[in-house]
């Protein structure tokens, strides 16, 4: 298995520590005064979603995770499971409601997503960064209402509920940010 120097620790590395996935979410180089130069890393374990905060001599080396990011497309929900399909094997890989997260309400049928991969099996998804989706339910907007930055709640195909402007309706199309939940703009389809 290849392995990490600490001149090449950087964030978003992907290493394993006690036999768990890890992705460095921060890394800071120290030099002190005297002595050896540190490296004050915190990393996010990819099962558990802890962090763990860790100091590293320069010199020291990590193991590198058997990690790897697929294109899977969303097919189905069967009971509480999510079933997504690999586009270049068609091998189809089940993930529960706690490994998919909020992202549920930001994918449909059809949609295709990014899956991490540890030792083949999957541990997290994510959707794509914007979504078009098709408004189910919103309020009518009141006549005269013309304030600006005035915003209501409205249901998506999805099942989600997002804040939009007061002049989007129901059954049109608007364009999402997954990161955020935020409303884009309207789209014609």
């Amino acid at each position: 298995m290849p392995s990490y120097n600490t001149s090449e620790f950087r964030k978003g590395l992907k290493v394993q520590i006690d036999g768990d996935p890890y992705i460095m979410v921060e890394c800071n180089f120290v030099k002190p005064g005297k002595g050896q130069a540190l490296y004050k890393c915190k990393l996010r374990n990819l099962l558990r979603g802890t962090i763990l905060d860790r100091t590293y001599k320069s010199g020291d080396s990590l193991e590198a995770a058997d990690i790897s990011t697929i294109d899977a497309q969303y097919l189905y929900k069967q009971g509480e499971q999510f079933v997504f399909m690999d586009n270049d094997s068609y091998e189809q890989y089940e993930l529960s409601p706690q490994q998919v997260d909020d992202a549920w309400k930001w994918i449909k049928e059809g949609t295709v997503c990014s899956m991490l991969l540890y030792n083949g099996n999957p541990i997290s998804m994510e959707p794509p960064q914007h979504m078009v989706l098709k408004v189910e339910y919103a309020e009518p907007a009141v006549r005269g209402n013309t304030a600006t930055n005035l915003t209501k709640p409205v249901k998506l195909e999805t099942g989600a509920e997002v804040l939009v402007p007061a002049f989007i309706e129901q059954d049109e199309f608007i364009k999402i940010d997954t990161r955020t939940g935020d409303y884009l703009e309207r789209v014609k389809v």
